[in-house]
């Protein structure tokens, strides 16, 4: 029998400077070491922290960027089944309307850099970023969507729309 996967509850939030370029974190430590990536965490659950309060902390603390709940979109829901084949996530995807003014300090989580969409196909990114969350960015950044992926190792990351808006 396979041993159960603890279920982690997380958000990305993508942040783009007033040219549109996108603010990616060059992660420091586990999950996406060594990649480059949106910004994000996971919620806090014990306090009952919803996905909209769990996107604006984020900012603020990875970025110093103070947003509201208003200045957010969420435009994706993605349930991914055993990434990396360490947990299940559950990740909502947020688009921040606020443009951010400025590159952050680095931090102990890594380091920041602006990076147009095309540049971004080049860099190294997990490979769930490659396949299915930034082709999802590029379709639904302005509706929503509703999708589950299995992330199981060994096999292709399997995408399934389950709904769109």
């Amino acid at each position: 029998m396979t041993p159960a996967l603890s279920y982690k509850i997380a958000v990305l939030v993508f942040l783009e400077n007033a040219a549109g370029e996108q603010l990616l974190l060059l992660r420091a430590k586990p999950p996406n070491l060594g990649v480059w990536s949106p910004i994000g965490g996971k919620l806090e659950t014990a306090i009952g922290e919803s996905p909209f309060e769990c996107a604006v902390r984020e900012t603020k603390e990875e970025t110093g960027h103070e947003i509201t709940a208003a200045d957010l979109h969420l435009f994706a829901m993605i349930a991914e089944k055993a990434y990396e084949g360490q947990s299940h996530w559950l990740m909502f995807l947020f688009r921040c309307r606020k443009p951010i003014a400025a590159l952050p300090a680095d931090m102990h989580e890594g380091k920041f850099g602006f990076f147009s969409r095309a540049e971004i196909n080049r860099l190294p990114i997990p490979e769930t970023d490659r396949t299915a969350l930034w082709p999802i960015f590029d379709q639904y950044h302005d509706r929503f969507v509703s999708l589950k992926a299995d992330c199981a190792p060994g096999k292709p990351v399997l995408v399934e729309i389950e709904e769109i808006t």
